[in-house]
């Protein structure tokens, strides 16, 4: 495989998850699941401390679009090899729990939700919803990986 269809693989996977992620994201806040866990809100916040001033609230969803499409998808075709399972589906839910551990163990505290968001005092609530979430997106993630490996990409140089 070449550098090039790597990395366009690695980025159309991760746009797709991305896309069912913010899909999930909206379903979540238009059902009312757990008013009170809004990360991004969060993120907005620490990010505003962090930088001394407002921080617009698009801003930490651009953020994790571009993670989502390129920083993820690219570690996940990267160490793709590594993930335990035989199936994109597989070795994307493996990369979701590793995902998940990191985003409860230390990006939740980052923003001052606490480990597990224990701070929203939700209970396990955003603990379960954020693994959901991170297993959709890895799921699809990984299933679509697989998907564009045995078929030829249109890029042109």
């Amino acid at each position: 495989m070449t550098l090039k269809s790597w990395i366009t693989r690695s980025i159309v996977a991760g746009a797709a998850a991305t896309v069912v992620h913010f899909l999930f994201m909206y379903s979540k806040s238009r059902l009312g699941v757990l008013p009170s866990f809004q990360p991004y809100e969060s993120f907005q916040m620490a990010l505003s401390r962090w930088v001394g001033s407002d921080v617009p609230a698009i801003v930490p969803w651009v953020l994790s679009l571009l993670n989502g499409m390129t920083l993820i998808g690219l570690l996940f075709g990267r160490i793709f090899q590594f993930l335990p399972g035989r199936s994109g589906a597989a070795k994307g839910l493996s990369f979701g729990f590793i995902g998940w551990a990191f985003l409860n163990l230390v990006f939740f505290p980052l923003i001052d939700l606490g480990p597990f968001a224990i701070r929203v005092g939700a209970g396990i609530g955003p603990a379960l919803l954020s693994l959901g979430m991170l297993l959709i997106y890895s799921i699809v993630l990984g299933t679509v990986y697989v998907a564009l490996e045995s078929k030829p990409l249109m890029v042109r140089a």
